[in-house]
């Protein structure tokens, strides 16, 4: 395709930062295949969509997208990235109201394509409606999507390997970077040997997990960096939920941060020798393209599927829980320690190592399939 034909294509996520991001990212390649790319949001969303990283790169034109005014949300909760969980359902509420204003947009645009998210399968029935072809863009894994396929049609919960725990959230089945970057020079060096902790941007621990995960970092005796997250509206410190005098007694091993960390640029980081995560989709494919192996401790949605492959795979170990889905520092110091300290720690390196390869070659190759493909779709409107 030259530029005087490239085709239109609507980008449409969920109101999700771990939706928008990925639905971002796709939408630079396909402006590097020469596709004209129209991504639509919210504006606490594109707010944080300008800030990107080296979007001045591409000619991606952002389209707001209007929620119902509804008094107890307000636009800056027109995203789940801080939203207090009780407004989530609000959330979601206004979110599938706004169908008529995106029908506008749609009309306005005139795409000869859609690109949408699971969460809003009325934004694919009404570009059919006007002879618009839909594309879902699935920015979980298949294997998780698999497994949800078959749990929601055969209405097998019984079957649910994972805590029950677990479960909160799946209904949404039935629907179907802020912050101060830290220095990596060298004085940072030391505190990037071992393990990088992250739960992601909208995923909270409780009081009681983090105590345990700070015990199991005392037990395994590692350097890390901990990115901790409290919900916009707890008034909690990180002096309150950490146990007594912790800060003091891994001052020397360990770096704390508060709300964020630029982990694109920690995790290929030569030091680091693993990270504890929450097995989002995005921050499993991260850890698996920059070679690290991972400690999982997966919260909720496909989480826990996520983190059950990691481990089939051989790059990861998942950090045992009690019948109540509970886990101990006694188990957070064992996972990491097989992931860092012991023997076994070289066994998932090497795993990771040859799967980060294999990604690395096919990514390419793969994304061109995927543009003629869609070319092929436009066409055929």
């Amino acid at each position: 395709m030259d530029s005087k034909s490239s085709f239109r294509i609507l980008v449409f996520p969920w109101l999700a930062h771990g939706h928008v991001f990925p639905f971002l990212e796709l939408s630079k390649k396909l402006f590097q295949k020469n596709f004209q790319i129209y991504f639509c949001s919210t504006s606490i969303n594109l707010d944080s969509v300008k800030k990107s990283s080296n979007l001045d790169e591409f000619s991606i034109e952002l389209i707001e997208l209007q929620l119902p005014s509804i008094p107890e949300l307000p636009p800056h909760y027109h995203t789940t990235k801080n939203i207090p969980p009780n407004l989530l359902p609000i959330l979601m509420q206004a979110f599938q109201s706004s169908s008529s204003n995106f029908s506008d947009i749609i009309t306005k645009i005139k795409p000869d394509s859609l690109i949408y998210d699971g969460f809003q399968p009325w934004a694919a029935n009404f570009a059919s409606s006007q002879g618009i072809p839909s594309v879902h863009f699935c920015n979980s894994g298949s294997t998780p999507m698999s497994f949800f396929h078959h749990l929601h049609t055969h209405k097998r919960f019984d079957t649910f390997p994972f805590p029950e725990i677990y479960l909160h959230g799946y209904e949404i089945m039935d629907l179907m970077k802020q912050g101060e970057s830290l220095k990596m020079g060298d004085g940072d060096e030391d505190f990037l040997n071992d393990l990088y902790i992250s739960f992601g941007s909208e995923n909270y621990l409780s009081k009681e997990q983090i105590e345990e995960i700070a015990k199991g970092l005392e037990l395994s005796n590692v350097n890390f960096i901990w990115v901790v997250r409290f919900p916009i509206e707890s008034d909690t410190s990180i002096d309150d939920a950490l146990p007594n005098g912790f800060l003091e007694r891994v001052k020397d091993r360990g770096i704390i941060e508060e709300k964020w960390a630029p982990q694109a640029e920690i995790l290929p980081h030569e030091n680091v020798g693993g990270f504890m995560s929450h097995c989002g989709w995005s921050s499993v494919m991260e850890s698996i393209y920059f070679g690290v192996p991972i400690v999982a401790v997966p919260l909720k949605f496909d989480q826990p599927v996520n983190s059950r492959l990691m481990v089939e795979i051989g790059v990861g170990v998942e950090v045992k829980r009690d019948d109540s889905g509970k886990f101990s520092g006694e188990n957070v110091g064992e996972a990491i320690s097989k992931v860092i300290a012991e023997e076994s720690g070289e066994g998932f390196r090497s795993k990771v190592r040859e799967l980060s390869e294999k990604v690395k070659m096919e990514e390419e190759n793969g994304f061109d399939e995927v543009a003629e493909q869609l070319s092929s779709i436009c066409m055929k409107k």
